[in-house]
């Protein structure tokens, strides 16, 4: 395809556009292409691509008039950056001899860029063993999973997100070895398929999940992640090595104290408490009896909260039990402010939230003293 291009852009949508296949592209890199978005015009279609070796991204632009069809390779941040400071309602985009022309009404932009042809090849993956969930499914359980999965850890399998599909049931798994989040959602079709996929790539993914109604195919491709959601592009990204612990063992099975509570009233009661908290006592007391549950804290030289929750319901005895208080508000944030079911069995024991059969969230308690 000839490096020529021509392309009128609507602003608005190419500055989205943008800024997601930009989110892909590396800030360090010893490979200048890298920094670069590969523009494909043709068929009255503006595709952009973006790659940092691991995350491969291919978008196609809305709201595009397609004058010349050809191939542009621009790099990413200054492209983005014009764009984003035009103030016009469109531009348009030429490429001549790897030097790009950007255009508004009253302003003209050159930049140099390179020759596509020397982009890493990027093909059309074909996946294997395909399903399909909606978008708002597939939100819905990356973000009731990914706040719990762990940042660099040693253990590198659980820096991603494990995805689980048996049949019509699709099931997120994340953990940090602290806490775990286990989300389950339908999906079409029959088949099973295990993935472990990094905590970057599904960040990007869920910023392209738009439409909640648009299905997202999913599947592998040459020992890697695919997903392709419908009207908007394609995510290709490289998998976590390693086995992902066992976690269904860590679910306790013999809790005897339960009670249930709304969501948002809990998560409000323990920022309260959390305020009085620092660095030497980050714990929060939970102590449930009777008809009201009472979270306090205590810090040296700072002072001390006491908040009353009033509860109905209360299964099982009285029970006093430690939590680190941004472990639960973080669940309490993703239930969509649903009420929650809290189980425990003893202080030293892992609590357990709960919404039906959808969400399972265990923590690990701390001690308060």
């Amino acid at each position: 395809m000839p490096s020529h291009l021509k392309v009128n852009c609507d602003r608005s949508a190419l500055v989205d556009a943008l800024a997601l296949a930009s989110a892909v592209v590396p800030t360090r890199t010893t490979t200048p292409v890298l920094t670069c978005l590969k523009l494909t015009a043709k068929d009255g279609e503006l595709v952009l691509r973006a790659t940092d070796g691991q995350i491969s991204l291919a978008l196609s632009v809305p709201s595009v008039e397609v004058a010349s069809a050809g191939e542009a390779l621009i790099p990413a941040d200054k492209l983005g950056q014009i764009v984003r400071t035009c103030e016009d309602s469109a531009v348009t985009i030429e490429m001549d001899k790897n030097v790009a022309t950007v255009k508004g009404e009253g302003s003209t932009f050159k930049i140099f860029g390179y020759d596509p042809k020397d982009y890493p090849a990027g093909k059309d993956p074909q996946p294997v063993g395909a399903f399909e969930a909606t978008s708002e499914t597939l939100r819905r359980l990356v973000a009731r999973t990914i706040f719990a999965t762990a940042v660099e850890n040693a253990r590198f399998a659980i820096n991603g997100v494990l995805m689980e599909r048996k049949g019509k049931r699709l099931r997120l798994v994340g953990t940090d070895g602290k806490r775990l989040a286990v989300a389950a959602g339908g999906c079409t079709g029959d088949g099973e398929m295990t993935l472990i996929v990094p905590s970057k790539s599904l960040n990007i993914l869920v910023k392209m999940l738009g439409d909640p109604d648009s299905k997202v195919v999913i599947g592998k491709s040459d020992g890697q992640a695919v997903f392709q959601v419908e009207g908007v592009g394609t995510l290709v990204t490289s998998l976590v090595e390693g086995t992902f612990p066992p976690f269904e063992d860590v679910i306790p099975k013999d809790q005897d104290k339960r009670v249930t509570f709304d969501a948002a009233d809990l998560a409000t009661a323990i920022r309260r408490a959390a305020l009085l908290t620092n660095e030497e006592s980050k714990g929060v007391r939970f102590a449930f009896k009777g008809d009201t549950l009472v979270v306090s804290s205590r810090a040296p030289e700072m002072g001390e909260a006491e908040i009353r929750v009033p509860m109905s319901g209360y299964q099982g005895d009285a029970i006093e039990i430690g939590f680190q208080p941004a472990f639960i508000v973080d669940a309490l944030k993703v239930v969509d402010g649903q009420q929650v079911m809290l189980e425990m069995r003893s202080p030293q024991k892992p609590g357990v939230i709960k919404v039906g059969q959808e969400f399972t969230y265990v923590v690990m308690p701390v001690n308060v003293g």
